[in-house]
Order: C-alpha cells, then structure tokens, then sequence
C-alpha cells in the first residue's frame, strides 16, 4: 500500500503531521484576525464578522430605522449577519479545506472541523 511496498518512515510521518498542525493552527489564527462583512436592504444594515464566525460589528444606517416598523429592521439584521456568517464560510472552506483535504478529511472532514 505504500510507495514502493515497504513500510512507511515513522519520522517521516510525524514531519508531515507536525508540518499540516503548525500549517492548521496558523491558519485558524488567520481567521480569527481576519474580517468580512454582509450587507442587507442596500447597505442599510452592515454585518462585519470574523473568519471564525464571530460577530465584531453592526451598522445600520439611520434611514433603516422607523419606530413603527421595528419588523423590517430585524430582518434587515439577520440578513446582514447571515450574508456575512455565509462570506466567513466560505473563506473557512477555502482556507482550511485544503488543510484537512492533507489530513485525510475533506467533505465530512475531521470532527470538530466546520467543512
């Protein structure tokens, strides 16, 4: 089953997994420093988030708010923060799919891992 039918070099293995932690944990740490941001009714409401997910800031725009109409704000909030969720996602799936493609995960991906 290996390259050349002998036994795998332990060493070697543990180089690499060593290698594709160090590799994981920084880029984690990228995401968690990097940002995103979604938008919702027109730029009336904007979502920033971090690349794992957190919410870091709201903006809503005065015109969005009407005293009468509290309904259409918050919705205008959840799609912000939705539209933004989903940007932080994708940049996880592109940052770390390759990582955990290396790891043997990918699709179902290691547990505990958001791909």
């Amino acid at each position: 089953m290996f390259p050349g039918g002998g036994q795998p070099n332990m060493q070697q293995l543990l180089k690499q997994a060593q290698k594709m932690q160090e590799e994981l944990a920084q880029a984690q740490q990228e995401l968690a420093e990097a940002k995103v941001s979604g938008t919702a009714g027109g730029g009336l409401v904007e979502a920033t988030v971090t690349g794992a997910g957190e919410l870091v800031a709201l903006t809503i725009a005065p015109a969005a708010v009407d005293p009468e109409d509290t309904e259409t704000l918050a919705d205008l909030v959840l799609a912000a923060v939705r539209d933004a969720t989903a940007a932080a996602q994708k940049m996880q799936s592109d940052r770390l799919g390759p990582l955990a493609q290396g790891l043997g995960g990918g699709g179902s991906g290691i547990p505990g891992l958001p791909f």
